[in-house]
């Protein structure tokens, strides 16, 4: 059974998202565990140089280390994710830092259960 969801009309939903690029996103199990695993980053990376990974988030090191892939695809899933609005960074000197953007996944939640 087909359903049919014109989320052109809801966009405002969502704000500062477009739904398309969030589902494309949320297409890769790879990029779905990387935000699993960001929703408790102590239970599955190692902090890298004493960085709050609650607060700060994880760099693309630790999230290449756990998906045992090279870092360039790593970078490419994080920005990915970045685009679609479910992470934000934050650069600290020679490192840039990933966490999930909760209000926004908040949203995406509402939406779904609003839509779906």
């Amino acid at each position: 059974m087909f359903i049919w969801i014109d989320i052109s009309q809801n966009v405002d939903i969502i704000k500062g998202m477009d739904p398309i690029e969030v589902f494309k996103a949320l297409s890769n199990e790879s990029r779905l565990q990387i935000l699993q695993w960001l929703k408790e980053p102590e239970k599955h990376f190692v902090p890298h140089e004493g960085v709050d990974m609650r607060e700060i988030g994880v760099c693309v090191s630790q999230v290449t280390d756990k998906l045992n892939m090279t870092q360039s695809t790593a970078s490419q899933y994080l920005s990915i994710l970045q685009r679609a609005g479910l992470i934000r960074t934050e650069r600290i000197g020679k490192y840039t830092y990933y966490k999930r953007d909760e209000e926004k996944i908040s949203e995406l939640a509402a939406y779904l259960n609003q839509k779906l």
